[in-house]
Formats: C-alpha cells, structure tokens, sequence
C-alpha cells in the first residue's frame, strides 16, 4: 500500500530535540495477548520501556466485556518506564476509558473528558487537556470501530468534542481502523482541521505491518518526526507494532497565531 497524493507523514528518528520537543507514542496492546497466544502483561510493559515517550495511549489497555478490570502491569510501567497512569476509569480497578489508557510522565492534567463514541459496539474516546513541560496540549486517544458507517459518526463526534475548551495544539492517536486512503477514508472529515493524513506508517499485523491502522495526527507543525516501533519484542507482544511520534508545541502554537493574524488581516482588509 502506498500514500496517496499529499497524504504524506513527516519522516526521521522519533526523539526530543531539547525542552520543546516530546515524544508521543499510541499502542494496541491486545489485551496484553501476543501473536503467540501468550498473555503476557510484563512483555507488553518491556516494549513500551523501549519506546522512551512522554506520553503513551494505550488501546484495549481492559477486559472488554464483563467488569472492566486493567490487564496492565502498572508497576512496571513506572518503574522501567517513569510512566503513571491517567485515572480514567469508571472502575476502581480499570486502567481506561472503553479501553483507552493513558500514561504521562511529566505534566499535568488540567481537565479530562470521556466520550462515549456513537457505534453498534461499545467504542470510547478520551479528550485530555494537558499542560505538559513543551506546553499546553489537547489529546484525544480513541479506538474506533469497525464499521466504516460508525467511524465517520465517531470522527464527527470526537471534532465536535475538540472545539469545546481554549484553542491549543491537538493531537489525536489510537487506533483509528481505517485502511482505506484518499476519498475512502472515513477520517477524510479531520483533513480540515488537521492537513494530511498519514498513510504510510504500517502497524498491523505486527509480525508482518502493511496496513495503517494505528494514526498520530497533529495540529499544523505540531507532529515533526514518526515512525513504527519494530523491535523483536513488539513484534511478538502484540498484533499491533507501537507507533511514535515527536511534537513541537512550539512550533503549533507559532503556527495556530500566524494562522489568526492571517484571518485577522483578511477580515480588515
């Protein structure tokens, strides 16, 4: 599969380049079952040390029918990892939102949201404003669903979601199931707001990637490098291969004030 037209990725070695860079990582980790059929908590918690992100959303980080309970191995994460958890549970003993985890190392959280996504099957979504050491930042981890009907509802569901609150870079990563690029896609709706989309960071299947499942999408300049994640490790760990990102807030936020003196020059002229 190749990228089509414009829908290019920035490209080169995913690391923070100073303070005003992080890096930003997104992973289905099949509830912890690797390609081996082995559930295997700790092997999940190994790949995601080796990742070195900031900030991680993790997909399908809980049982998914019955009690919510996580399948993560939270010590783990921050100990190897200096990763904590985000409480977005409902559950006292849950680790997301429909599956959706978050990790931060540095920051904090100044207001978090859970959507519930529009779906013929329980889909979610987390909308996390974050001030983070790089700057102020809106995440939105999602996981969305199967059906291309009900990820076009889910998509319209997570812009709206996205306007409320102050105007700051953001970012939206998971696994966003779609395989399809250009006018097929059901993400076509975000190019608006967030330019190109990706199509060229192959994740699934992890043992053998050639399909795009798994997006980091950012505000204009804020995603300046990406890349899949293959180590041994996670090939096995998974059927997804992790995907990371660095952000420049810095650079969004300079872009975010040019583009509202431009309007501003267009509406006094």
């Amino acid at each position: 599969m190749q990228a089509a037209g414009d829908e290019r990725a920035p490209k080169g070695g995913v690391k923070a380049n100073g303070d005003h860079e992080m890096v930003i990582a997104s992973y289905n980790v099949h509830k912890c079952i690797g390609t081996d059929g082995r559930f295997d908590p700790g092997r999940i918690a190994s790949v995601i040390t080796e990742l070195g992100a900031d900030v991680v959303a993790i997909q399908e980080a809980d049982k998914r029918f019955g009690r919510r309970s996580g399948l993560l191995d939270l010590k783990a994460l921050e100990r190897d990892a200096g990763l904590t958890l985000i409480p977005t549970s409902e559950e006292a003993d849950g680790h997301g939102w429909h599956g959706n985890a978050l990790f931060l190392r540095k920051g904090e959280v100044r207001d978090m949201r859970r959507l519930a996504l529009p779906s013929a099957e329980p889909r979610g979504a987390l909308v996390v404003d974050l001030d983070l050491p790089a700057g102020p930042l809106r995440l939105v981890a999602a996981h969305l669903g199967l059906l291309r009907r009900s990820r076009r509802w889910q998509v319209r569901s997570i812009l709206d979601a996205i306007e409320q609150g102050p105007q700051v870079p953001i970012l939206l990563v998971g696994d966003l199931n779609e395989w399809r690029p250009g006018r097929k896609s059901s993400l076509l709706e975000l190019k608006p707001v967030f330019g190109p989309l990706s199509q060229n960071h192959f994740s699934f299947p992890s043992y053998f990637p050639f399909i795009a499942l798994d997006r980091v999408i950012g505000s204009p300049g804020l995603v300046t490098a990406m890349q899949v994640h293959d180590s041994a490790l996670a090939k096995v760990a998974s059927d997804h291969l992790p995907l990371k990102a660095t952000i420049d807030i810095a650079a969004a936020l300079k872009e975010m004030r040019g583009h509202e003196e431009l309007v501003l020059n267009e509406v006094g002229s």
